[in-house]
């Protein structure tokens, strides 16, 4: 482990413990809750599938894939992100894989998913279009990428300023619907957009945001 990476999973194990209080993390909100339901069951293909939740954090997404049936593998760089997650699947007695890892190479060997998902994980990669590549390689065919990402103005979590040479990360802060497009078409066939930053979409932040947050879908 480098001294980076070190540095970028002793940060998500410093948030775990708080990293539920954002209304967007914890989906602890009915509302909020409802909202990303509504739109991880328009994301996913017809169910039950394979997903591998990529940057799983403490589980909430993988939680609300489970409860829809699907087969979920959640993986986090960070350990105390990763005990959270199975333990919020196991107090609902719904079953889930959850591995520590690194997000550019997810330790699950030869193993195929029909669904690649990531939320807000991009910006602190270091080469965000070699992870790319990689979690394409592990679709099936007719497999499906959804990320879902933006351009915010605050990267840090918990008031805890981010690690060491973050500004030399290549998305650091994010990255535009139109750049990620960009990236992600060459390795699919087929790439669509949906923006998150509308009138109608402070459900599933748990507030109205003036920042660009979008979700792209990819089917390969």
């Amino acid at each position: 482990m480098t001294d980076t990476t070190a540095a970028i999973t002793a940060y998500w194990d410093a948030a775990a413990a708080a990293f539920d209080d954002e209304p967007d993390h914890g989906l602890r909100a009915a509302r909020t809750r409802a909202a990303w339901a509504r739109h991880l069951h328009d994301w996913m293909p017809p169910g039950p599938v394979d997903v591998l939740d990529i940057g799983c954090g403490t589980g909430s997404l993988s939680l609300l894939l489970a409860e829809a049936g699907h087969r979920v593998t959640g993986v986090d760089l960070a350990p105390k992100m990763v005990e959270r997650a199975r333990a919020k699947l196991a107090a609902a007695r719904l079953a889930g894989r959850f591995l520590a890892g690194d997000a550019m190479a997810p330790p699950t060997g030869d193993l195929r998913y029909d669904v690649a998902l990531s939320r807000h994980l991009l910006w602190t990669l270091p080469d965000p279009e070699a992870a790319l590549r990689d979690w394409v390689g592990r679709l099936r065919p007719g497999g499906r990428l959804v990320l879902v990402e933006g351009r915010w103005r605050e990267s840090g979590q918990s008031g805890v300023p981010y690690v060491a040479g973050a500004t030399s990360l290549p998305w650091n802060g994010g990255i535009g619907a139109d750049d990620l497009a960009a990236a992600v078409r060459p390795l699919v066939s087929r790439v669509r957009v949906e923006h998150l930053d509308g009138e109608g979409d402070g459900d599933l932040w748990g507030k109205r945001v003036d920042d660009e947050r979008y979700a792209l879908i990819a089917d390969v």
